[in-house]
């Protein structure tokens, strides 16, 4: 089950950085990609990458458990861009284990202009995040 579980942690990390197999890329099967591990949840990691893969991503640290992405503009509500932060702070597939921090801008005459961000929609992130962990979990156990 440990083994299991390692294998899933590499395979996580690896998709998770867009592995390619190009030249600075690690490929799974060579023997320092076996011991590479994690420094947080995988299921975590894994889901907080599917459930912001729409946005641009500025900076990805599977071992610091660190997601920060660029301004997104949603093309239906151009006057407005959201820019997002995933912590995912545990090994343990928990609530407490992740914290997401969303920053709003409106257009303004001027430029982007820092608004507040409305109520609930980093928990509702967070949520999101959470409930594809679970998913991703179940699929792996069911496939075990």
């Amino acid at each position: 089950m440990m083994r299991q579980l390692a294998c899933l942690t590499v395979f996580l990390a690896f998709t998770a950085c867009g592995g390619s197999g190009g030249s600075d890329s690690v490929r799974i099967d060579e023997p320092e990609a076996r011991t590479y591990a994690l420094g947080v949840n995988g299921y975590l990691w894994r889901a907080s990458l599917d459930t912001l893969s729409f946005m641009p991503m500025d900076g990805i640290d599977g071992q610091g458990g660190t997601i920060f992405t660029e301004w997104y503009v949603n093309p239906d509500v151009p006057t407005e861009r959201l820019k997002v932060n995933v912590f995912v702070l545990d090994e343990a597939l928990r609530a407490d284990s992740l914290r997401v921090t969303v920053f709003r801008e409106v257009a303004g005459p001027d430029g982007w202009n820092a608004a507040p961000v409305r109520a609930g929609t980093a928990e509702r992130i967070e949520d999101a995040i959470l409930t594809r962990a679970r998913e991703i979990r179940i699929a792996v156990i069911e496939n075990d």
